[in-house]
C-alpha cells in the first residue's frame, strides 16, 4: 500500500489544497466533515492584520457580512480564531470567473452582458447599503455559480488588500490597475462606493468589447489614460450602452453616476429583474467577537492524522455535474 496522507482539520473541516492566495490570505478547499458541505476556508495571518491595525475594520466588515445573505455574494458562514491565525469559512462557488467565459468565448452579447451587469450591481447596491465596499472589484473576484449566477467574493474582505492610513481614509496598496477609479490612483483617499461603481463601469465595457477600456504595458500611461477617461468605445455597441458606459466612466467621483441613477437608465432597465432574498435576522455573531478578543478557550483546534490511502472519503462530496473534489485534498501544510 502506498504512504498514507495526512490529513489536516481546523474544527470540523477537512482541509485541502489551496486554490488562491493574496497579500495577507491564503484560500483552501476544505469541507465540513459533518455535513460533507464544500466551503472555501480564508487563512488570515494574525499578526499581519494587527501590524497593519486592521482588526477593527475586519471585524466589523466580517460581522456585517454574516449577516448578508444575497444571491449574488459569496456567503460567509462562519469565522474561527487559533493563536496564530483567524479562518473565514465561505461559500464555495464551483463555476468558474466570469472572466472565463470572455477568454473561451470572447466578447458577450449586450443582453448576457446586461444580465451579469445586473446581477453585479444588486450586489454592489445591497454591500454599500450595509455600509460594506469592495474596494477591489476585478475578473477574479467574479464568480458564477452551477446555475450561471454571478457571484461576488470577497466583498468586505478585499481591505485585507487595502492600507487605511493616519487620515482614516482608504489608500490602496496593491490591486489591479487597469480596474481602479482615477481617484484611487492620485493617492488622497476617496470613496469607498463612488470607486467600487467605476469599476464596475471598467467591467461592464470588458463584457461587451472584449477587451480592456484602459490598457498601456506603461504604468505612467496607464495612469493617465485612466485619470483623463481615455477610451473609445467599439463601434458594435448599442447607443444607449454607451452612454452608460460613458456616465459610470466619469473620472471625476463627484459628477459619476450613482447607484439609483443606474437602476433608472434606459440599457440597464431592460429586463431588469430585481434580487429576491430574505434578510437573516437571527444571525449570531458570536464566532466573530470570539476570534477578536482572542480568548484562548475560543480557540479552534488544528490537527494533522494520518489516514490510508486507500479510504475514499472524498466520492461523498463529489458534485452532482460530475464534478470530482478528491483532488482537491492534497498534503500540504494550512
Amino acid at each position: 500500500m502506498s504512504q498514507p496522507k495526512i490529513k489536516r482539520r481546523v474544527g470540523k473541516y477537512e482541509v485541502g489544497r489551496t486554490i488562491g492566495e493574496g497579500t495577507f490570505a491564503k484560500v483552501k478547499f476544505a469541507r465540513n466533515s459533518e455535513t460533507g458541505e464544500p466551503v472555501a476556508l480564508k487563512i488570515l495571518d494574525k499578526e499581519k492584520v494587527l501590524k497593519h491595525k486592521m482588526a477593527e475594520q475586519i471585524k466589523r466588515e466580517v460581522a456585517t457580512m454574516k449577516l448578508v445573505k444575497h444571491p449574488n455574494v459569496v456567503r460567509l458562514y462562519e469565522v474561527m480564531g487559533s493563536k496564530t491565525k483567524i479562518f473565514i469559512v465561505l461559500e464555495f462557488v464551483t463555476g468558474g470567473e466570469l472572466f472565463d467565459k470572455i477568454v473561451n468565448h470572447g466578447r458577450m452579447k449586450e443582453d448576457e452582458a446586461r444580465r451579469y451587469f445586473q446581477q453585479l450591481i444588486n450586489a454592489v447596491d445591497y454591500c454599500h447599503s450595509r455600509g460594506v465596499y469592495h474596494r477591489d472589484l476585478k475578473p477574479e473576484n467574479l464568480l458564477l455559480d452551477a446555475y450561471g449566477n454571478l457571484k461576488v467574493s470577497d466583498f468586505g474582505l478585499s481591505a485585507l488588500s487595502q492600507q487605511v492610513r493616519d487620515d482614516g481614509l482608504l489608500h490602496t496598496t496593491c490591486g489591479t490597475p487597469n480596474y481602479v477609479a482615477p481617484e484611487v490612483l492620485n493617492d488622497r483617499g476617496y470613496d469607498g462606493s463612488t470607486a467600487d461603481l467605476w469599476s464596475c463601469g471598467v467591467i461592464l465595457f470588458v463584457l461587451l468589447a472584449g477587451y480592456l477600456p484602459f490598457d498601456d504595458s506603461n504604468l505612467m500611461n496607464l495612469y493617465k489614460k485612466i485619470s483623463a477617461a481615455e477610451f473609445t468605445c467599439p463601434p458594435w455597441l448599442s447607443f444607449t450602452a454607451r452612454k452608460l458606459i460613458a456616465r459610470i466612466l466619469d473620472p471625476n467621483p463627484m459628477t459619476r453616476i450613482t447607484i439609483p441613477e443606474i437602476l433608472e437608465d434606459e440599457w440597464f432597465k431592460k429586463d431588469y429583474k430585481p434580487p429576491v432574498f430574505e434578510e437573516k435576522k437571527d444571525t449570531n455573531l458570536d464566532d466573530v467577537e470570539a476570534v477578536f478578543k482572542d480568548s484562548e478557550e475560543h480557540h479552534v483546534t488544528e490537527q494533522k492524522e494520518e489516514q490510508p490511502v486507500a479510504m475514499n472519503a472524498f466520492e461523498l462530496i463529489s458534485l452532482s455535474k460530475g464534478l470530482n473534489l478528491g483532488n482537491l485534498f492534497d498534503a500540504e501544510q494550512v
